[in-house]
């Protein structure tokens, strides 16, 4: 299966998601800005996913790039990462609806690492079929950012019921760590047209 295909599905599928989450916000009782400060919560909650699916989507969409194809394997494990980001409107709106109880941040934190290690298979499943010497290989390297973020979540899980706010700020942390897009697959990406030019000649 080509990879602009399954790039453009799970680009729709992610537009979707973020659409709920929008539908979701209530329009605040009052035209003040305090009549905003009941909503903060829900809105910084939204803010918070906003931004979580907007990382895999960028990242999800270097990925792809880099690859030549995609195997059956690499389609469903792309329906797994699918699976638990459908689940974080849900979860965004059980925590942030609720003024962020213990139980609901540490579901949450579950969703988000549920979809890191999602996207960990999926990169695996990519890297069989396109092999150790491949151009996706080669830009994600030692992948540290990716081994340190479910470790970062399993500890904002943990914190969560030691004291809400803590958990957050590991997501937090964790998704200020992603925002800036990894320069290694832009990187690879751009020198590979002109390293095959120079092949050629």
């Amino acid at each position: 299966m080509s990879a602009d295909r399954l790039r453009a599905f799970t680009d729709g599928v992610i537009a979707i998601l973020i659409t709920i989450m929008v539908l979701e916000l209530r329009t605040p009782h009052g035209t003040t800005w305090a009549a905003l400060r009941g909503d903060l919560p829900v809105l910084l909650a939204y803010l918070l996913s906003f931004v979580n699916l907007g990382i895999y989507w960028n990242n999800h969409h270097h990925m792809l790039a880099a690859v030549s194809g995609v195997s059956g394997v690499a389609l469903w494990a792309n329906l797994h990462l699918l699976l638990w980001l459908s689940l974080i409107p849900f979860a965004t709106a059980w925590m942030s609806e609720n003024r962020f109880p213990a139980i609901p941040v540490a579901a949450y934190g579950m969703v988000l690492l549920a979809a890191a290690l999602a996207y960990y298979i999926l990169q695996g499943a990519l890297l069989r079929t396109e092999g150790d010497h491949s151009l996706l290989a080669t830009a994600i390297g030692a992948d540290i950012k990716g081994k340190a973020s479910p470790l970062l979540y399993c500890l904002g899980i943990g914190l969560s019921f030691a004291g809400r706010w803590l958990g957050i700020a590991i997501y937090v942390v964790v998704a200020l760590m992603w925002l800036i897009p990894d320069p290694r697959l832009e990187r690879r990406l751009t020198a590979a047209p002109h390293e095959d030019d120079h092949s050629a000649s």
